[in-house]
């Protein structure tokens, strides 16, 4: 015995159906003319072969009605149906004259049922509410028909609720095909809106990772470049007069570079995407920590900036904040070696609260005015979008008068409960 899956192949005939449904409303869709001729011409033929072949005459009253008389009905009662879905409520008064002299007349064409077409199409299109009098409308016939020939008619209660319940039928059709079409609307917007944020979030999140493989690369790339550069003239500077300290500029030219090499290699090899990089993992290292503030002050040292560091408290922080504040030292010291002159000191005064709180203050003793300080660079906002992650404060300018210099000063509040 096969075991019974779930999932089962649907039925060939039920996937045939279903395609030539979609062509036939997207033909429809594209082309509502057509069908609307085609349907009617259908109506019409089916009507003249009711009045030709005297099929009228089995269930009607009266025999005696002229001949031009039933085709000028036949067609009434066939021809409106090309405007039955653009103007539905039209068409049923367009009806309601040719359905009150059949029911006088006593034919009782057939072609009359295609009012309740109409009613379906008004249930479908128009609202609710037309209805009320879409249905008095309708069965004015029957009313006319009871006073008009009597017994002969038959049971008048029995013709006023086979019509009432043939109209409550036709509008319930309508009313649930247009609350389907309603809910597959409805889906099919808030499938739109889905895609809609979908790509937003997307392209959002695309651009929040360029930001910060930017600040990322140049925290890298212009920290080591600057410290390259301090250590480069200075160099040239001792070359004249102590080679040694020439040598000793290069080694540190050296380990810095393959230092900054291997930061960027590693960032580089984490955004790959391609076969090779699936087949053989990324190389992977500790983002910086506040444990290696030691080499990157020492580097700065080198390059030719002295600086004195305050520390205050014991570090007992997150990775992330230790992150945050290892970066906003290395950019105010990569600015100081760029900006400040060759004379320039700087000072670093860290501080440690309770629950992570951090305050830092770093300045120097360099020119006051920064070329390219108020731009639109990449120093001074990533400093700032890393403090803001953390809900701190950061603040860089020119010290106050007397002093000269630049002062940059950070504050990470404590961490909320968790």
């Amino acid at each position: 015995m096969e075991p019974v899956t779930e999932e089962r192949a649907a039925d060939p005939l039920t996937e045939h159906v279903q395609r030539v449904v979609r062509r036939v409303r997207a033909f429809d869709r594209r082309r509502p003319l057509v069908w609307d001729l085609h349907l009617t011409a259908f109506w019409v033929t089916a009507g003249l072969i009711d009045y030709t072949g005297g099929g009228w005459r089995n269930i009607a009253h009266n025999l005696d009605v002229p001949g031009w008389l039933l085709l000028v009905m036949t067609l009434g009662f066939t021809i409106p149906l090309l405007w039955r879905r653009s103007h539905p409520g039209a068409v049923l008064l367009a009806m309601a004259p040719v359905a009150v002299i059949n029911a006088w007349t006593g034919a009782i064409l057939q072609a009359a049922m295609l009012q309740l077409l109409v009613v379906f199409h008004i249930a479908l299109r128009l609202p609710l509410r037309s209805l009320c009098w879409a249905t008095p409308l309708v069965l004015t016939q029957v009313l006319v028909s009871g006073l008009r020939h009597g017994d002969s008619a038959g049971s008048w209660n029995q013709q006023f609720g086979s019509q009432l319940l043939s109209i409550g039928v036709a509008a319930l059709i309508g009313v649930t095909v247009r609350t389907r079409r309603n809910y597959t609307a409805a889906l099919e917007d808030r499938a739109h809106r889905l895609e809609v944020e979908r790509d937003q979030q997307a392209q959002l999140a695309a651009a929040a990772e360029r930001a910060r493989i930017a600040r990322e690369m140049h925290d890298i790339i212009g920290h080591n470049l600057s410290v390259i550069t301090g250590l480069a003239d200075g160099g040239r500077y001792a070359a004249t007069k102590s080679p040694e300290r020439a040598a000793q500029a290069l080694d540190a030219i050296g380990n810095t570079s393959r230092q900054a090499m291997g930061e960027l290699r590693r960032l580089l090899d984490v955004l790959r995407d391609d076969e090779q990089s699936r087949q053989e993992p990324a190389e992977l290292a500790p983002q910086p920590s506040l444990t290696d503030l030691a080499p990157l002050i020492d580097g700065v040292r080198q390059a030719g900036l002295p600086v004195r560091t305050t520390v205050h408290g014991r570090p007992d922080l997150p990775a992330g904040r230790q992150l945050a504040v290892y970066r906003v030292i290395q950019e105010a010291l990569t600015n100081t070696l760029k900006h400040a002159g060759p004379d320039a000191t700087a000072d670093i005064d860290l501080s440690y609260g309770d629950g992570g709180a951090v305050t830092l203050t770093i300045t120097d003793t360099g020119r006051t005015a920064r070329p390219g300080a108020t731009s639109d660079g990449r120093g001074l906002p990533g400093m700032r979008e890393r403090t803001a992650l953390y809900g701190g404060t950061l603040e860089a300018g020119p010290r106050p008068r007397p002093e000269q210099g630049w002062r940059v000063h950070l504050h990470l509040p404590e961490e909320p409960p968790q």
